[in-house]
């Protein structure tokens, strides 16, 4: 091992000498095959050491004495500048491919690097940091590389003299979409906390470029700094899984810049303060330049509900919790918005389940403390239609998947007061869409359910008032007595594809459905209205004809089939169809008495 050591201790010495030999003379052609030699032979070592090739030898070891041999070349006084400088483009990405062997490796590599900058051009170092940061070999595509990079432009960043924001702007793609990657690996190793570490760090180094700057440049680099943290706290919440507490230490480092970026708890939650700052950094810019910020919309409720899981977030971010809350509370258009942030959180498949937990309890709280419900303000509700719409298709997603009963309760209970918050004149439509746009039975059905339930309360509403001038509460009830309603039934016992339901797969909505036409039957004929249109004799006759008869000839036969299978599956099949089978023959009973009556 000691031998082999020495022989490439003697080959790094020799070709290092011919890298400088070549370059002091100005034989540009001989410099740029020692140099490429110089990386080769390098690169070689690394690739077998990290695939643990080298089982007869100590990889640290060996990996420790070329860093040290490179180090101590590079540092000779005999070195001149050029040398330094021609080496710089390469030998910042080839010592930090060593990186990954050991910490120590790390450490060594990450004084190199910053011996570097300490002799070379920061613009030129920008550069050649952000190259080899772009662009590593899929062996090297883990933290332990882009630490030391990361470490240099900490440093190199505050040195650049002229085109601060340019400069910055250019280095913060390159920085996000590393962390981007790295959080699609496994974050077991203790170097992605690091990684995190180290890009936080680089924020730190924005901020103090931020300090001396003056005018449109300041903000502008201000405004680039915010979106950066923002999307740093994204990629952090669910690229640090493994253990919240630690990621909590990056959030809480994170949290520090928001009043410094001049970011408040209520223009994050609301998005006003995110659009403002995303509109100052892309410009004129190609989106697809600034596709690196994609996620800082969920940073920006992250930030939120950090603060409000842990208070030492909310101190860091020197915010008031009880105060956003209060301002969510009394404005419907801000809560609104609020809500429309939070999708962000619910509809996030890789972040860890009690983050949405912590923000489905966020939205209880806003929507619990709302002291009355008043649309008399001037505001165009159908406005913010899709974003509710987006908004409660995001709960449904927890309400369906979440692994814990309890938080889907909570889920389901946020979902009907948000709905309940909903104008009725838009809560229709916004009902209408979701049960369209819907591809589980069991949430359509759960939908359904919600429609026959503001049906049955606008009934109640409509009787009680019967001796009394409507107010507006009682008049926006009848708006589900609508023959739009019907079209909901439709939707489901006489799917837009054609032909009757898939049954069972599809028995929670068909359910649903048929209790919710029953019930608009028996009401409407017990009151003597036809609000729906559902006692006219073409709609009686399109229901019994286009609905109800072939969905029994369907649920017959199934239930014949499964009758003769002595399966579980089959069992399965009866118990879904039985209350389906019941509830049809009622509906198509009604039916039959009603078409006796015209």
């Amino acid at each position: 091992m000691v031998a082999a050591i020495d022989t490439m201790g003697a080959t790094l010495h020799q070709t290092l000498a011919s890298c400088s030999e070549s370059i002091e003379v100005g034989d540009y052609s001989k410099s740029e095959e020692s140099i490429a030699e110089l990386v080769n032979f390098l690169n070689s070592i690394s690739d077998s050491l990290v695939a643990g090739e080298r089982e007869d030898e100590d990889p640290e070891k060996l990996a420790v004495g070329i860093l040290t041999q490179i180090h101590q070349f590079m540092a000779s006084p005999a070195v001149k500048q050029e040398v330094i400088d021609a080496l710089a483009f390469e030998l910042p990405k080839a010592v930090a491919r060593f990186a990954c062997v050991s910490t120590k490796c790390l450490e060594i590599a990450e004084d190199l690097v910053y011996w570097f900058i300490e002799r070379c051009s920061p613009r030129d170092m920008l550069s050649i940091l952000c190259e080899a940061i772009g662009s590593p070999s899929e062996l090297f595509t883990v933290p332990g590389y882009f630490i030391p990079l990361l470490g240099g432009l900490t440093k190199v960043l505050v040195l650049i003299q002229r085109r601060h924001y340019q400069q910055v702007k250019s280095a913060v793609p390159v920085i996000l979409n590393v962390l981007k990657t790295m959080c699609s690996t496994s974050d077991e190793d203790t170097d992605h906390l690091k990684l995190f570490h180290k890009a936080t760090e680089i924020a730190y180094s924005i901020r103090s470029i931020c300090v001396n700057l003056e005018g449109e440049d300041k903000k502008k680099l201000r405004a680039l700094l915010g979106l950066y943290v923002l999307q740093i706290m994204a990629l952090a919440s669910f690229g640090i899984t493994s253990n919240l507490l630690e990621c909590l230490s990056v959030v809480v480092e994170l949290s520090d810049f928001l009043q410094h970026c001049e970011l408040s708890y209520v223009g994050l939650i609301t998005g006003c303060e995110v659009d403002t700052i995303y509109k100052l950094v892309v410009e004129d810019d190609s989106k697809d330049d600034m596709d690196c910020f994609s996620q800082a919309k969920l940073g920006a409720a992250l930030a939120v509900i950090w603060g409000y899981k842990a208070c030492e977030v909310a101190t860091a971010a020197k915010a008031d919790l009880p105060f956003v809350i209060m301002e969510l509370q009394g404005n419907w258009a801000r809560r609104c918005e609020a809500i429309g942030m939070l999708k962000y959180i619910f509809s996030c498949a890789n972040l860890p389940w009690e983050l949405k937990q912590q923000g489905i309890r966020f939205l209880l709280r806003i929507m619990d403390g709302i002291v009355s419900h008043s649309y008399d303000d001037p505001v165009d509700y159908s406005m913010y239609m899709p974003t509710l719409y987006t908004s409660l298709q995001a709960v449904e997603m927890v309400i369906m998947y979440a692994p814990d009963s309890a938080l889907r309760k909570d889920a389901f209970s946020a979902f009907k007061k948000v709905l309940a918050d909903i104008p009725t004149s838009v809560r229709f439509d916004v009902l209408r869409a979701l049960i369209k746009n819907s591809d589980s039975s069991s949430m359509i059905g759960i939908l359904l359910d919600c429609v026959k339930e503001e049906m049955r309360m606008g009934k109640i509403g409509r009787n009680s008032s019967a001796d009394a001038v409507l107010n507006s509460k009682v008049s926006q009830s009848t708006d589900f007595w609508n023959p739009s309603v019907l079209e909901l039934v439709e939707v489901v016992l006489r799917p837009p594809k054609g032909g009757p339901p898939s049954l069972p797969q599809s028995s929670d909505a068909v359910l649903s459905a048929l209790n919710l036409y029953r019930f608009i039957l028996i009401t409407e004929s017990s009151g003597n209205s036809n609000s729906t249109g559902i006692l006219s004799k073409d709609k009686l006759q399109k229901a019994y004809n286009e609905w109800l008869l072939p969905l029994r000839t369907l649920v017959t036969g199934t239930m014949a089939e499964s009758q003769n299978d002595y399966e579980n599956l089959a069992c399965d099949t009866i118990c879904a169809l039985n209350p389906v089978e019941l509830v049809l023959y009622r509906c198509i009973e009604l039916v039959e008495e009603k078409l006796k009556q015209l």
